[in-house]
């Protein structure tokens, strides 16, 4: 039975997208053992002003915060709100024939790859 390995989130413009300011979306997939890939998370994005002013470290990292844990509900602590979202990925994982644990899930490799227009709009190009 296949397995996930790692995490994977893709970040691509948007349609709002211009040389002077940013609109993208990122995407947060499950890499498994077999090399196909289960798509967890497509409805996460975010946007600003000025390409330049974004280095990649900072762009990773907000993509690995855009499509990680929202806010706990109301009336939930945000241990009760992570446990959650671990689990509802879990399920989207089991719903697609690779049973994996919340925990184990959580610890996995988490990469960001960013799309060649997003990187050319961060060098100064023009893209779209």
């Amino acid at each position: 039975m296949p397995h996930a390995i790692r995490l994977v989130t893709y970040v691509d413009p948007d349609e709002r997208t211009s040389p002077t300011c940013f609109s993208v979306s990122a995407r947060l997939e499950a890499v498994l053992d077999t090399g196909d890939q289960v798509v967890l998370l497509d409805d996460r994005g975010w946007g600003g002003g000025g390409w330049r002013r974004v280095p990649v470290e900072e762009m990773e990292e907000t993509a690995r915060t855009v499509v990680g844990p929202d806010e706990p509900a109301p009336g939930d602590t945000e241990e009760q709100g992570v446990a959650m979202y671990w689990a509802m990925l879990s399920r989207t994982l089991t719903a697609a024939g690779a049973p994996t644990d919340p925990d184990v899930l959580r610890r996995l490799p988490h990469d960001v790859v960013l799309a060649a227009d997003v990187r050319r709009l961060m060098d100064g190009g023009h893209g779209g």
